[in-house]
């Protein structure tokens, strides 16, 4: 049966459905579509979805992607440079990815004929902003560790002022520790310092500049208290000051380190 507008209200009202033929009707009518709306934002995300991606990710990692790694210096190239080339060479290196997040590079500070060469890991934070190697507390540390054996980084003879350079030139972004690619590419560079350099006796501080002048991932308390060589030069081991400040114990175990290297160049 067919209800009244009437009837039909008041079914509604009692909360009664109704399933008569108007309802069949309704239902078995030729369904009309309705288009949904569009969501242009889907819409577009769907249409270039390949661009939008490549935009991003050229958004967050362009400069990583558009990075292309210069040839490794040339170990014979760069043995024939002098102090100003050398340095120059180092400050436009861009053989690792270290270029594009250090501030400066950090090439080394002292007398160029120092009879002392320290050889340090690589530059942090402090060293980064200011150009110039153990700087901040570590730096202090090694300052009066020097000049309880006589030595300085100040003006000063060659006997009596050391040279100072690092492993890598570059900071490692958050200070993270050296790369064996990044220390492998950097290496002509200290050596051709060395070189120049001519010191009395090499003084290697931490585990990284171990590995770069002697070839081993021995722990330093296994390395240290005894002469190493590099090339016919004398390698005294010791620990990095950074690592003092942190284990001040060992701090004895260093002041041994410094009088054998004392000892040594008194001879």
């Amino acid at each position: 049966m067919r209800w009244s507008e009437r009837q039909r209200a008041m079914l509604g009202a009692m909360g009664i459905t109704l399933w008569g033929p108007d309802r069949v009707e309704a239902r078995d009518a030729p369904a009309t579509t309705v288009p949904r709306p569009r969501d242009p934002g889907a819409a577009v995300a769907c249409a270039d979805t390949p661009a939008r991606a490549e935009a991003s990710a050229r958004a967050a990692g362009g400069a990583r992607a558009a990075f292309v790694a210069a040839p490794a210096p040339d170990a014979a190239d760069i043995a024939t440079l002098d102090w100003n080339a050398l340095r120059a060479r180092v400050a436009s290196c861009r053989a690792c990815r270290l270029c594009e997040s250090r501030t400066q590079t950090v090439f080394g500070v002292g007398n160029p004929r120092a009879h002392c060469m320290i050889v340090g890991e690589a530059p942090g934070e402090n060293e980064d902003l200011q150009g110039e190697p153990f700087v901040g507390s570590a730096g202090q540390l090694l300052d009066r560790m020097l000049l309880a054996i006589g030595l300085t980084r100040g003006e000063a003879e060659p006997a009596q002022q050391v040279f100072i350079a690092n492993t890598l030139k570059c900071r490692p972004p958050r200070n993270r520790n050296p790369e064996p690619a990044e220390l492998a590419r950097c290496s002509a560079y200290l050596v051709r310092q060395i070189e120049l350099v001519q010191p009395k006796l090499l003084l290697a501080m931490g585990r990284f500049a171990v590995q770069a002048l002697l070839d081993s991932s021995e722990p330093i308390g296994r390395l240290r208290g005894r002469v190493h060589r590099w090339r016919d030069l004398p390698v005294v081991v010791t620990y990095h000051p950074a690592y003092l400040l942190r284990n001040p114990a060992d701090k004895v175990r260093a002041w041994a380190d410094l009088c054998l290297a004392a000892t040594l160049l008194a001879r």
